[in-house]
């Protein structure tokens, strides 16, 4: 079971920090992933990051709407998974959603290849 928390309303230019936890360890996956999706549009995928747990080595990606703007990370268990949101816009606004990628699929932004979400966290820029 996935839950976030953090969300809420900021004005434009401002930060949020965004928060999953795994209820449990098994709830971690080496692919995780932050989505949204806004009024009347389809879920975006917008960061996921590939942890090599043997290696303790995070590979962040970024959509393009997103990148030099948020960032994505991990606590060292693996278990907590962040999105810290600067320089926040009006068109950030949506449900955010973490998820856990769907064992043997690629680490992507497509929402198909991931099997287990959060109920989501409203964040509303304006």
């Amino acid at each position: 079971q996935l839950v976030e928390s953090g969300g809420g309303l900021v004005q434009p230019g401002g930060s949020l920090r965004l928060s999953c936890a795994a209820s449990a360890v098994t709830d971690a996956a080496n692919c995780m992933a932050w989505f949204r999706q806004a009024p009347g549009k389809e879920r975006e995928g917008i960061a996921r990051i590939y942890r090599n747990f043997a290696r303790s080595a995070d590979n962040p990606y970024y959509a393009d709407s997103v990148k030099g703007r948020f960032t994505i990370s991990r606590d060292n268990t693996g278990g907590m998974l962040y999105l810290q949101m600067n320089s926040l816009r009006p068109d950030d606004t949506g449900i955010y959603y973490c998820a856990k990628a769907r064992p043997g699929y690629a680490c992507s932004l497509q929402p198909a290849a991931f099997g287990s979400w959060g109920q989501g966290t409203q964040v509303t820029v304006s």
